[in-house]
C-alpha cells in the first residue's frame, strides 16, 4: 500500500458504551456469558419513525453509525461508500428462511430478503445521503473490513478526496448455536473481564458496527493516519515474526519503534500459538487485547481501528476498558493492530499519530 489516509471522523456501536460521550470516561461493561450484544442508541434521533418500523436491527445500527460518523467528520456527501461484512443481516436472513418453510414457499414477504443482502446497508446510506457514486461491499470472511479499507485507500490514491468506510456484523442466538456446533464458542459462560486469564477452546461471540470518514489530506481535527495494511491467509505461526518485520521495514520502521500493539487475542487456546509466536518478536512492546470488549466476529478489526485512532489522538488509553494495561509509553506515535479470525485470515494495520 502506498501513501497515507487520514481518519477525519468515526463512530461505533459495540457491546460497550461507545456511541455517545467520551470513551475515556465510560466504565467497562462486563458480563458472564458466551455472547455479547451491542448497547444500542436511540435511533429516532437519526432515522424517521416510519422508516424504523421497516428496518431490522443491523440496518438500524449500520445506518445510525454511518450518519454519526459523517456528523463527527463535519463533512458533506461522501464521494464513495465502501464497507465490509462477514455475515450481513442475519436476522433478516433467518426470518426469510423461516418464512419459506412456514408458508411453503408461497406468499412470502420480500422485505426480509431485500434487507438480508450484504449491500443493503450501503444502499440505505446512499439513499439517505443522496450519494450516487462508487458503492461497494466486501464479504471476505475475516478480511472483509480490511479489504474495504484497502479499496478505500486505493481510491484515495487515485484522487478521491473523502470516503465513508465501515464494517457491520451481528450475532443471533440461532447463528451462535450453529457456530457452536463447530466449537467456535466457549462451552460454559465466562466473565468477559477474565477472558484471557485461563485460555480454553472457543471464545465469546460478538457483534458491532464501525464507520470511518477517510480523507487523503490531514486536518487539525484528524484522529490518526493509516499508513499500512497487509492481509494474509493461513500464515504459518513461525513465519509471523518475519512477516511483521518485513511489513514494518516497508514503512521504514522496526519493532522497537512500535509504541503499542492492539491484538485480537480472544482467550481461545486453539489459536494461542499465533500470539505466542508474536510475543517472541514483541516481548518488549506493550500489547493490549480488545475482544473482551466486543467478542469475536469477522469484522472486529474495525473496532480495533476505532480504538487505536482514539488513543492516538488523545495520547492515552481508556484505562477502565483495559485494566491489563501496564507501563504504557509516554507517547503514542506508532500503533499496530494484529488480528485474525479463528486462525484463518490475518491482518496487520499500521497507524501513526498526526502531530499538529
Amino acid at each position: 500500500m502506498k501513501g497515507k489516509c487520514y481518519i477525519q471522523g468515526m463512530a461505533a456501536i459495540t457491546p460497550q458504551n461507545s456511541f455517545e460521550g467520551e470513551i475515556f470516561q465510560q466504565p467497562m461493561l462486563t458480563a458472564t456469558t458466551t455472547m455479547l450484544q451491542c448497547v444500542e442508541p436511540d435511533y429516532k434521533t437519526f432515522i424517521p419513525g416510519n422508516s424504523l418500523r421497516r428496518m431490522s436491527r443491523l440496518l438500524k445500527m449500520g445506518l445510525t453509525t454511518a450518519i454519526k460518523c459523517l456528523q463527527d467528520a463535519n463533512t458533506g456527501i461522501p464521494e464513495a461508500i465502501v464497507t465490509g461484512t462477514g455475515k450481513g443481516s442475519l436476522q433478516d436472513t433467518e426470518r426469510f428462511l423461516h418464512d419459506i418453510r412456514t408458508y411453503n414457499e408461497q406468499a412470502l414477504n420480500p422485505t426480509p430478503f431485500i434487507q438480508s443482502t450484504y449491500n443493503a446497508i450501503n444502499g440505505l446510506i446512499a439513499l439517505q445521503q443522496q450519494c450516487t457514486t462508487y458503492n461497494n461491499t466486501f464479504v471476505h470472511r475475516g478480511l472483509s473490513f480490511e479489504s474495504a479499507l484497502l479499496d478505500s485507500i486505493m481510491l484515495l490514491n487515485d484522487g478521491v478526496t473523502q470516503i465513508l468506510t465501515g464494517a457491520f456484523d451481528e450475532i443471533t442466538a440461532e447463528h451462535k448455536f450453529i457456530k457452536g456446533r463447530i466449537r467456535h464458542w466457549r462451552e460454559h459462560p465466562v466473565r468477559t473481564s477474565n477472558l484471557y486469564d485461563n485460555p480454553a477452546p472457543g471464545t465469546i461471540a460478538g457483534e458491532g458496527t464501525a464507520f470511518f470518514s477517510l480523507a487523503n489530506t490531514a486536518s487539525p481535527s484528524s484522529y490518526a493516519a493509516i499508513t499500512g495494511i497487509r492481509m494474509m491467509n493461513w500464515p504459518p505461526a513461525d513465519r509471523l515474526g518475519t512477516l511483521l518485520t518485513d511489513f514494518l521495514a516497508q514503512h521504514q520502521l522496526t519493532v522497537p519503534q512500535l509504541d503499542l500493539v492492539i491484538t485480537g487475542r480472544c482467550g481461545d487456546s486453539n489459536h494461542e500459538h499465533y500470539y505466542a509466536a508474536m510475543d517472541q518478536v514483541l516481548h518488549n512492546t506493550c500489547q493490549l487485547p480488545f475482544k473482551h470488549l466486543t467478542g469475536e466476529y469477522e469484522t472486529a478489526g474495525a473496532i480495533a481501528l476505532w480504538l487505536a485512532a482514539h488513543m492516538l489522538r488523545a495520547q492515552k488509553v481508556p484505562a477502565a476498558w483495559f485494566p491489563m494495561a501496564r507501563q504504557m509509553p509516554a507517547a503514542l506515535n506508532h500503533v499496530l493492530i494484529y488480528n485474525h479470525h479463528f486462525g484463518e485470515q490475518h491482518a496487520f494495520i499500521l497507524l501513526e499519530r498526526i502531530k499538529n
